[in-house]
């Protein structure tokens, strides 16, 4: 695909997901980039049609999160992500529809540590859904 074509693919996921966005709570761009971890200003640089920043595959299922897509949105978002980017979602969600599952686990106090037991446990639902799906 050349450059162009892609920054235009980028830019129609980037659409989609700013229209959902906009559609949600005030605040929600402010628990993305708290969910990541990262700062309210690369969330704007990876769901803004804005720039060309692609929007790293590792934050998907995250943002499906926090953002509450329904089923219909993740299909089309996600159709769309793949013409920007062929071959790259993950496993996890590439060819299943993502369900929100809510568990209560301890609060460490520490945004950092909580972080990384969400991202533990993210890796380890991924892990088990990648064994399901193998016909081992």
């Amino acid at each position: 695909m050349a450059r162009e074509d892609t920054e235009d693919a980028i830019i129609a996921y980037k659409n989609i997901l700013a229209q959902i966005i906009e559609n949600r709570p005030s605040g929600t761009r402010q628990r993305l980039a708290t969910e990541l971890g990262k700062h309210r200003s690369f969330v704007t640089q990876i769901t803004s049609p804005i720039y060309a920043t692609p929007l790293p595959a590792r934050h998907l299922a995250t943002i499906f999160r926090v953002c509450h897509f329904s089923a219909a949105e993740q299909e089309r978002f996600l159709d769309a992500y793949q013409i920007a980017h062929p071959g790259k979602l993950p496993e996890f969600g590439a060819s299943e529809k993502l369900r929100h599952l809510s568990i209560m686990v301890p609060d460490f106090g520490d945004e950092r540590r909580n972080r990384l037991l969400e991202e533990a446990i993210t890796d380890l639902v991924q892990k088990i859904a990648a064994i399901s799906g193998s016909p081992d």
